[in-house]
């Protein structure tokens, strides 16, 4: 694994427990404590530390910690003791629940999961919220956007394998056709090639595709679309190409200029801090010459900041 936090050794839930319980009880909290047991322990271990707490204390350490924190800090601690699977369940949840959807929260979590992580996502949603996510998602979008959420929640990418040449010349030339080469463009050639083939196969295509056309397949979908199917078709592009570039990108503009997208910031951070965010550190220094540890420590404060700098783990200066 590449992420920042890993089992922690030795490891005692019950102690852990214990220490949670007595930062929370009684006046004032311990905020310090509780940080720093929750970023440094991984998901499993966090399960575990919750499950003592309530056989011993007969609370639920979740509750608890809604009642004694407030603000991002409180989102950020709940959001670290939510199962890998329900935590992406329930950000969906959220961002198709009410008035208006989040758009934004559907691209990026179904253009960078694998399909296996895909698949867990829509079984445990179905679990939870006794509600098929696809019917969920269909019901709140609509168009080519919609088609293209759909052929992801398939989960049906090919495996990746050897690359066939021919098959990487044909797709190249369908997209340079679909696009460039057709007035108005044929949206369903994108999603179908972009939603189903491999991602070594994608890869070579890509650079046939330049070859061809002379543009990235980037500059194409920006001309060719707009608004949520653009912002898709890119991040599926931007995934295929490297899923921590990506995250890297994502978590640079949830801090850059005024003011802080902190709940992309929280999601980001807690969603690949056991998978790769030493990649996704790595890729920001280069992209954007910009350390995580730096724009964290400037963008936010307080026990929020704390937290989130443990959970970097560390600076790439």
């Amino acid at each position: 694994t590449r992420g920042t936090v890993t089992a922690f050794s030795p490891f005692d839930a019950r102690a852990d427990a214990e220490a949670l319980r007595k930062a929370m009880k009684g006046m004032g909290t311990d905020e310090e404590t509780i940080l720093k047991i929750l970023t440094s322990r991984n998901n499993s271990q966090r399960q575990e530390i919750a499950s003592a707490f309530k056989t011993l204390f007969g609370r639920d350490l979740v509750d608890d910690l809604k009642s004694e924190l407030t603000g991002k800090f409180e989102t950020l601690m709940v959001s670290l003791m939510r199962p890998t699977y329900i935590f992406d369940a329930h950000a969906l949840k959220h961002a198709i629940k009410g008035a208006g959807t989040n758009e934004k929260v559907l691209t990026e979590i179904l253009a960078s999961r694998t399909p296996e992580e895909v698949r867990r996502i829509k079984q445990v949603y179905q679990q939870e919220y006794e509600a098929s996510l696809e019917d969920k998602i269909t019901g709140e979008t609509s168009g080519h956007f919609q088609r293209l959420l759909v052929v992801l929640l398939q989960a049906n990418r090919d495996p990746d394998g050897g690359v066939d040449e021919a098959l990487v010349e044909q797709d190249a030339q369908v997209l340079f056709r679909a696009g460039e080469l057709k007035w108005g463009t044929d949206e369903e050639k994108f999603i179908t090639i972009l939603g189903t083939r491999s991602v070594s196969h994608l890869r070579r295509v890509f650079d046939k595709y330049m070859t061809i056309s002379g543009f990235q397949i980037e500059e194409t979908i920006d001309r060719e679309t707009s608004g949520d199917l653009e912002n898709l078709l890119l991040a599926v592009v931007k995934c295929i190409r490297s899923v921590p570039a990506y995250f890297a990108e994502t978590l640079y503009y949830s801090m850059k200029g005024a003011g802080t997208d902190d709940d992309t910031l929280i999601r980001v951070m807690v969603s690949r801090s056991e998978i790769d965010l030493l990649d996704i550190r790595q890729e920001l220094r280069k992209n954007f010459a910009k350390s995580l540890h730096q724009m964290i420590q400037k963008d936010t404060s307080g026990d929020y900041r704390k937290a989130l700098l443990l959970l970097c783990g560390g600076d790439d200066d």
